[in-house]
């Protein structure tokens, strides 16, 4: 089954290059996407740009809305994700914990209509 894994936390709180941590961070990453890829589980993920470069499009009373940044507002922002064949929720669950967002943001798991 495929789930999508939603990386999610404050924005303005990532640590950048340069900053201590950062190499060390970046090498869980690297190794997770590694791992996925061994196991042929990995189908897709990415590093989204800042929520600065988004732009939200709603189409009301026929009318195309564009408007700067997210919809929502919120202290936590989409940073990444994920897109992972698994064997079922459990195997699912495990490997979000395993993604290091989940240690300072969270890993929202969600399955696919396939």
């Amino acid at each position: 089954m495929r789930y999508l894994f939603i990386l999610s936390d404050v924005e303005t709180e990532q640590i950048r290059p340069g900053d201590p941590g950062f190499e060390a961070r970046t090498a869980e990453y690297l190794a997770f996407d590694a791992m996925t890829k061994e196991r042929g589980i990995h189908l897709a993920s990415g590093r989204l740009r800042p929520t600065s470069a988004a732009t939200t499009v709603q189409v009301r009373n026929g009318k195309t809305l564009l408007t700067d940044g997210p919809f929502a507002e919120t202290r936590e922002q989409m940073g990444g994700f994920y897109l992972l064949e698994c064997r079922d929720h459990a195997e699912a669950c495990e490997l979000a914990a395993r993604i290091p967002t989940a240690s300072h943001g969270s890993v929202e798991v969600r399955p696919l209509f396939v």
